[in-house]
Formats: C-alpha cells, structure tokens, sequence
C-alpha cells in the first residue's frame, strides 16, 4: 500500500530533478541526507515522501510544495532537438524539463490573455514528411514567405515573426554550447512552443536557430516518437534545409552573390544577416557552387579563425521575445493579479525560474509598482493657463 502525501506525482520529482540537474536519485538522497531506495521508490511511484520529506524535497529543489500534486505538461508529440552523441542526457533532460515549465507558463498566462492565434499553414498537403523532395522545401519556403505576406528579401527577426503567428517563444541559457534549440507541439493548446539557448549567441546564429525551430513546427507536427527515433538524421536535415531556404530564397538570394568568394559573402551577410558558414552551405544546396569551391571556401574560412567568431558577428542586437513578459505585465498593470498572488497560487515555480523563461527583467516579482500620485496644482497658475498651449497626451506604442 501507498503511503505518505496523497496526490504526490513522481513524474514531478523526475521533472525537478532533470530541472535543477541533480544528476541522480543518489545524488539527490545525498543532498537530503536519505537513502537512495528511499528517493528510487517516490519516483517510481511505490511510495510517497511524507510531510518533512515533501517540504525537504520542495527546499533542496526549489519549488513550491503544491509543484508535486500538479499534473506534468505532457505531450505525445515528440521534442525536436539536434542529434549530438555527445550532449549529455542530463544535459536532455534539463532542456525537456524547461520545456514542460515553458508550457506551464503558457497555459496558465492563457487563462488571462489571449495570444496570438497560431497562424501556420498546412503546407504537406496531406502528405508526410517522408515524401519531402529538396524542391519541395524550396517552394516550402517561399509560400511560407507569401503566405506571412514577407516578401522575397532579408527576414531581418525571426522571433518577432513567430510570435506574432502564434508561437511561444522562451530563451534560456542550456549551460552547453551543444544544445542549440527546442521546438515542441503543446497537445492542450495546439500550440508550439520554442526554447532557444542563449549560449554562445550571435544575431545570425539566433536567426538560424529560430529558423530551424520553427521549420520543425512547420514541416514536422505530427511526427512521431518512433519516426523521430529511426529518421532524426533525415528530419534535421529537411529543418536545415527549410530555415536556410527561408531565411536566403533561391529566387533572390543567389542574385547578389554573383562572384562567390569569402569577401562577396561577407558583404551579403551584411545584408542578409546570415552567417558566411551557412550562405556557403546554402549555396552548394543550390547548386550555385560545385563541391570542391565549397570545400576550398570552408578551408580558407578555418584558417581565417572564423570557426570561433565571424566578423560582423557582434554588429545587431540579438532579438529577444516579448509575448510572455507582455502578458504578464499586463495581467499585474491591469490588476487583474498581483505578483505575490501570481507566485502564491498559478504558479509552483520559483520567481527566478518563471523571469527567465518569459524574459523578465530579473528581479521583477520582488518590484513594486509605483504608485501614480496627482500633483496639486496652484490655482493662480491653472487659471493663467492659455487654452492655446494646451496640449494632448499621445501614446505610443513599442515597435515589435
């Protein structure tokens, strides 16, 4: 028979743990100072932590008591990440877990404000991503571009775009140069939702990283656990193909690389704001240049130490999403919740966790909104006032 706190969810404790990278349940009995069988049987469910335990455990992992009896955010959909042998499984596990906690955030800002509507056509026709040929993904591109009425010339914010056709956009820091990007179709809200890393960033790679995320949500929707299993090589491949296609369009792109040469990309990336690496890459997609000119350009950007940092890599400001810290304040501005009822009763992560991932300034639920106070007006003064100084208060709007 169970015992100990009635409704405790071990698919919690695996999500914390994964969360707050303890390694193991062993590691995680030691810091509770039990036995490791102990913390083995809460997790597969043949027993329950009782009263001091539950509070330990809420303590050592940092989140609120109440985290354990909330069903975890789950998906049959797959999560779409890079195929890497040598990114850690903790490493995995920690970027599945900061997804699940993105899609809770979502789901309970959601109660309050209505997103954007998910605008993401149906571009397979009814077909499956196995019957994608490379000029598919081409044509792809460009009735994505139609479609999203983005013209044929530099998309210059990927994840302003994103957010604005319906996507949940989330940065965090993964703690790995190896995890790029997450992208994953929310079952309860039909919804994707996307985890970039901000490790090592740069405007191009952020644009590229979005670019891929959001061509799995295109392309790959309704993919599953088993195909992802037998063909991820395929399918990361087919997202590369899309997000390069996208972001450089074979029906304009290849015009203004007339002479291809590290130089005549350097330019191009100025304008295009794609990495030299990946216009090179782009245009042997294309055909525009034969394999050993690729080969030769790739030699001679090693040797250039571009690997490590291209130029005009520090130039743009890398673009951040605003849709979650937009909700919520909004939700706080408007009354509607204060932080402190926010943080004590929608939400079992800690403020420090939920700042990060909607991009809040940290600090945020500790601040106060200042209060607004009229000032008095002297009487003299409002009485000479001429009506034809007067003027009227405009408001204006943050350009997204």
């Amino acid at each position: 028979m169970r015992v100990g706190i009635p409704g405790f969810i071990p698919e919690r404790l695996v999500e914390a743990r994964a969360a707050r990278r303890v390694a193991s349940k062993s590691q995680l009995a030691r810091l509770l100072g039990m036995n490791p069988s102990t913390v083995g049987r809460w997790e597969d469910g043949t027993s329950a932590p009782d009263e001091s335990a539950w509070t330990a455990l809420s303590t050592v992992l940092n989140v609120r008591r109440e985290f354990f009896l909330r069903p975890v955010f789950t998906s049959p959909r797959p999560m779409f990440y890079r195929s890497l042998s040598s990114t850690l499984i903790r490493d995995l596990e920690y970027q599945h877990a900061q997804m699940r906690w993105l899609q809770e955030l979502s789901s309970v800002l959601q109660h309050y404000v209505d997103f954007p509507a998910v605008d993401i056509p149906d571009v397979l026709d009814g077909h499956t991503y196995k019957q994608l040929r490379d000029e598919d993904i081409e044509r792809i591109a460009l009735d994505l571009r139609r479609h999203w009425k983005m013209g044929e010339g530099p998309c210059t914010d990927v994840v302003s775009l994103m957010e604005r056709i319906g996507v949940v956009v989330s940065t965090i820091e993964m703690g790995t140069s190896k995890l790029d990007g997450l992208c994953s179709w929310s079952s309860a809200e039909s919804r994707p939702h996307i985890l970039l890393a901000t490790d090592k960033m740069s405007f191009p790679r952020r644009q590229m990283d979005a670019a891929h995320e959001l061509a799995h949500a295109v392309l790959h929707k309704d993919v599953s656990e088993g195909d992802l299993k037998r063909d991820l090589k395929e399918i990361e491949r087919q997202a590369f193909r899309l997000a390069s296609a996208f972001l450089l369009p074979s029906t304009t792109y290849p015009l203004e690389v007339s002479r291809v040469s590290l130089a005549a990309l350097l330019a191009a990336k100025e304008r295009w704001r794609v990495s030299v690496k990946a216009q090179i890459k782009r245009l042997g997609d294309l055909e525009i240049i034969p394999p050993e000119h690729a080969v030769d350009l790739y030699k001679l950007y090693s040797a250039k130490g571009w690997n490590r940092e291209e130029p005009l890599d520090r130039e743009w400001a890398i673009p951040e999403p605003h849709n979650l810290s937009d909700a919520l304040n909004a939700i706080v501005d408007g009354g509607v919740r204060t932080k402190a009822d926010l943080l004590a009763v929608e939400f079992t992560m800690p403020a420090g966790d939920i700042e990060a991932l909607a991009n809040l300034p940290g600090g945020w639920f500790a601040g106060k909104i200042g209060q607004v106070v009229q000032l008095k007006q002297d009487a003299t003064r409002a009485s000479s006032t001429r009506p034809e100084l007067e003027g009227s208060i405009l408001t204006f709007y943050r350009p997204r």
